[in-house]
């Protein structure tokens, strides 16, 4: 079910230069809040794998985990995730609501800190790596281009942000990944069992996409795509689903997808997409 979605308060817009002034408060709103332990496993395994060579660009790169909500759990996990394959990042926990931050200052240490802040990312530098997850799925579709833009312009010239949702437990999880130049791809991640067809996935899409799942839309069409390849591959159920879904990539990358061709990430339930293939505007 798509949440109700908010307006960004408290910031103004310049259209020429789509400039956020702030009025001496976080851009973005409170939200819920809501998150579980090892919820964001998928997309950290991503950031800590495939991405992982842009924490290598950076001497002592900084890993921001923007909005991580009612507890600190999700940022302490993304340190402990970043930290063995990058002993010299550091990750900031950035919160909209104090008593939040005020709750995880008690966990922080040499390598993990948490403040108060929104989309401006008040940190000093660039990040080499945002992550805000079911943080954006809280928001207004309008506010989304200037989200990313404001985000992006916070990040190192090898900084990555990635904009993502996930169901609550973690089992089926979508993202975009963007960097200064705007939105690269879109990737799915789903748990082998914990659907019927891919497309199970749309209602976990990220706020850019969630509305346009119809007929005639970019990501409708991909997600059918999905779907017929995967219905097509039913003679391989006995042998398990990961050899129903790796047939089912590679289907997607044979007929002319810009899927990333990439067996081993394919083993654990994920696809990624040039963002180009589903862009909706």
């Amino acid at each position: 079910m798509v949440q109700r979605a908010q307006r960004v308060g408290n910031s103004s817009v310049d259209p020429s230069n789509r400039v956020v002034r702030q009025r001496n408060k976080p851009f973005g709103n409170a939200t819920r809040g809501t998150t579980n332990p090892n919820r964001l496993r998928r997309v950290d395994r991503w950031l800590a794998g495939p991405q992982a060579w842009r924490l290598k660009c950076e001497s002592n790169p900084l890993v921001v985990d923007l909005g991580y909500g009612g507890s600190p759990a999700t940022a302490v996990e993304l340190y402990s995730r970043i930290h063995a394959v990058c002993p010299a990042a550091h990750v900031t926990g950035i919160e909209i609501e104090p008593e939040r931050v005020r709750i995880a200052k008690k966990l922080e240490h040499d390598g993990l800190d948490f403040r108060v802040g929104g989309f401006e990312i008040p940190v000093s530098g660039k990040a080499t790596m945002v992550r805000a997850f079911n943080v954006l799925r809280q928001y207004d579709e309008a506010d989304v281009r200037l989200i990313w833009d404001t985000v992006c312009s916070r990040l190192a010239p090898q900084g990555i942000f990635v904009d993502g949702t996930c169901d609550e437990i973690g089992r089926r999880s979508t993202w975009v990944a963007l960097d200064s130049t705007g939105p690269l791809s879109l990737t799915i991640s789903l748990r082998f069992g914990g659907f019927e067809l891919p497309s199970d996935v749309a209602e976990r899409l990220p706020k850019a996409l969630i509305h346009h799942n119809m007929p005639g839309e970019r990501i409708h069409t991909f997600l059918q795509a999905l779907d017929k390849h995967w219905l097509a591959g039913s003679a391989l159920a006995p042998f398990g689903n990961r050899q129903r879904w790796l047939a089912m990539c590679q289907k997607m990358y044979d007929d002319g997808w810009p899927v990333v061709r990439s067996p081993s990430r394919w083993r654990l339930g994920e696809l990624t997409v040039a963002w180009s293939a589903v862009d909706p505007y």
